[in-house]
């Protein structure tokens, strides 16, 4: 079982602060794929805004409807993020909608906390195949965390 709490909505809202840093990196950086093969910086920041934005406007509904989470297929999904990040969006306006989506979707997992810890099912399974933990939308937000550090130590390896 992993222990969670308000520390993982916090830290999920404190991720802002580091992609704040990206504002002052090299636009060959922001521009340029982490690896071979791989998303551009700016497509990891749309990626992350695109997800949050699925929670605010998808999966909170959902669960007040008292249904469950539903996740789209991630290819696809993706996808649509970074065509965003490739449209020829600023830097800076990028960053900017990613933190306000961000504090936005804080605010609103603060504000509707039976919302955030009620077990639910995600693609219809009640429990992590990890980690046996039940799922919930904090469960999700604590694999977003993850998410977020994972995504976090790839962008830092190559600047």
């Amino acid at each position: 079982m992993i222990s969670l709490g308000a520390d993982t909505i916090v830290l999920f809202k404190q991720f802002t602060d580091w992609t704040d840093t990206l504002r002052k990196i090299d636009e060959r950086i922001w521009i340029g794929p982490i690896a071979e093969g791989k998303a551009t910086v700016a497509e990891i920041i749309a990626h992350l805004q695109h997800w949050d934005r699925y929670l605010i406007d998808t999966v909170i509904p959902a669960l007040k409807r008292g249904e469950g989470i539903t996740f789209p297929s991630f290819d696809a999904f993706n996808r649509i993020a970074y065509d965003y990040a490739r449209s020829g969006v600023a830097r800076d306006r990028l960053l900017d909608e990613f933190k306000q989506t961000r504090h936005a979707l804080v605010e609103r997992l603060l504000a509707e906390p039976d919302v955030v810890v009620k077990h639910v099912t995600v693609n219809g399974v009640e429990t992590c195949p990890h980690t046996g933990t039940p799922y919930s939308l904090l469960y999700i937000i604590h694999e977003f965390n993850d998410h977020d550090r994972h995504h976090q130590n790839q962008i830092l390896a190559v600047i």
